[in-house]
């Protein structure tokens, strides 16, 4: 009796993440400011994009997706143009990072501890150094998901 050994296919490495929990400031009248439930996620198979939830308390959070390099650029002067603009704080707000949305109906500039989202940034190097995300891509997925009709999907 002949045993061949099973021959089993290359297999991706699982895809890592981190996240980030956190309190977002919004003003929402001169002087008063509320606290938005939020979490910063980031996926080694999607290595160029970070997601940010925002309303974590709610059952459907609001998701915003931009790229990694943005968050980065954002923490050291004014970086992006249109939906998502990112900048250090001064004066008042001095140690934030100060992250604007802009939807169809309306702006809204939040507010984030900067030392918290330049640790969450390390984090993310540490998974995909930046300058290395292509090789972390999955083009024939994303190929075939496409072809098949669907979507990559933001994942955990």
């Amino acid at each position: 009796m002949t045993y061949e050994t099973p021959r089993v296919p290359a297999q991706r490495p699982a895809d890592e993440g981190c996240a980030l929990a956190l309190d977002l400031r919004v003003e929402v009248w001169p002087g008063l400011t509320l606290a938005v439930p939020a979490r910063l996620r980031y996926r080694s198979a999607d290595p160029y994009a970070v997601f940010l939830d925002n309303h974590t308390d709610l059952a459907t959070p609001i998701t915003w997706v931009f790229a990694r390099e943005l968050l980065a650029a954002g923490l050291r002067g004014r970086a992006g143009l249109g939906c998502v603009r990112v900048h250090p704080g001064a004066g008042a707000h001095d140690g934030a990072v100060l992250i604007t949305l802009t939807g169809d109906g309306g702006s809204v500039v939040l507010r984030a501890p900067a030392d918290r989202v330049r640790a969450f940034l390390a984090r993310t190097e540490r998974l995909v150094p930046t300058g290395r995300e292509r090789a972390r891509l999955d083009l024939d997925g994303l190929l075939r998901r496409l072809r098949d009709g669907g979507a990559p999907s933001p994942g955990p």
